[in-house]
Order: structure tokens, then sequence, then C-alpha cells
């Protein structure tokens, strides 16, 4: 088999360009999606029927469809809906911050949940709020073990955005397929679209591994 890094090479700049706008989806998904995740959680932990019924349909919804279908449903359904047209990298974001939004509300339950209700009744005792024993009792706590489920959506995320390509989002993908596309080759840009995704998701585990180990 031969191989051509000199097509590499040629590409080698727009699949930069590709990895600069995959981390920046990536990173404003993963933040959108964590404050809207966070709604959606207490929404679904609420005590009130109305509040925690949308909220768990949300959850089942992005969680039980394939993220490519909502990206199609994004890109030329809601969209276009909202402003009269499309535009590829706010569908991409939107149908990102959507779907992690409801993984990220799992997170926060189950981080949430996982503190001893003992130290809610005990903040109660002493006279806080509801709101005051969340800010400072059980999201301090919480938080500390969320670090490594975010982590891991994070890491999914950066995976997950491939699938942006399809909508014709300039990003790794997209100029791998492009590569392809004009040499009528498999490897060259495939096994490069590959590493970049190594590289990244490996820098992020790394990252993530020494959080825990400031955190802890």
């Amino acid at each position: 088999m031969d191989f051509r890094f000199d097509i590499i090479f040629d590409y080698a700049p727009l699949l930069l360009r590709g990895t600069l706008l995959t981390i920046g989806i990536s990173i404003l998904s993963i933040i959108l999606g964590s404050m809207l995740g966070l709604g959606v959680g207490f929404g679904k932990m609420s005590r009130r029927w109305y509040w925690r019924l949308p909220m768990n349909g949300y959850i089942n919804f992005f969680r039980g469809t394939p993220l490519y279908v909502q990206i199609l449903i994004v890109h030329f359904g809601l969209i276009p809906m909202i402003w009269g047209g499309t535009n590829p990298i706010i569908a991409a974001v939107t149908a990102l911050t959507l779907n992690s939004a409801a993984y990220t509300a799992e997170i926060y339950r189950a981080g949430i949940q996982s503190i001893d209700a003992g130290q809610t009744e005990a903040a109660n005792s002493l006279g806080m709020t509801r709101a005051q024993t969340m800010r400072y009792i059980v999201l301090p706590q919480a938080v500390k073990r969320m670090i490594p489920a975010f982590g891991n959506e994070f890491i999914v995320l950066v995976k997950d955005s491939s699938l942006v390509a399809l909508i014709a989002v300039p990003e790794i993908m997209y100029w791998s397929n492009v590569m392809k596309g004009q040499y009528i080759r498999v490897w060259e840009p495939y096994l490069s679209a590959a590493f970049i995704y190594f590289v990244l998701t490996y820098s992020l585990s790394k990252l993530l591994i020494y959080l825990e180990r400031k955190v802890y």
C-alpha cells in the first residue's frame, strides 16, 4: 500500500482550520449544554409534576434518538423555523447543545442525589433555605463527583461533532471527505481524521486525570 504524505501536507492548513472549528464548536456546546442541562436536571428533580414531566420527556427524546437525526431536524427544521433560513455552524452548536443538555442533566441529577440526605436535613434544621442548602452544602460536594462524568461527556461530544460534517460544517471530517473526493483515496484522509480526533480526546483524558488529582 502506497501512502501519500504529500496530500496530507496539502490539506494540513484546512485540517488545522477544521480542528480549531471542532474545538470551538465542542467547547461552546458543552458550556451551553451544561447551563441548559442544569435547568433540565433541576426540573426533573422538581416535586411539581408540570416541571418534572416535560423535563423527563426532553431527556428521553434526546437520549433515545440518534444525534444524526437530531442534527437534521435542527438544521432543516428548527433553525429555518426560527430565523427563516439556516446556518450550518449555528445548527451544529444548537443540535450538540440540546443533545449534551440531556446527558448533563442526568449528570447533575446523579451528582446531587448522591449526597447524603442527612446533610440536607441538618442544613434545614440550622435554618438554611433550600437554595442556600443547595448552594453551600450540596453543590460543592456534588460538583467534585460530577467532574469525571463531565469529562467523559466532553470527550464523547468531540467525537460526536464529526456528524455535523453531513450539514457541511467545515470541521475535521468535512475536509477529510473533501480530500477523499479530490484524490479518490481512503487511507490518507480518514487516518488523518482519526489521528486528530485521537490527539484531541487523549489530551482531554489526560487533562481530566490531572483535574481529578487536583480536586481530590
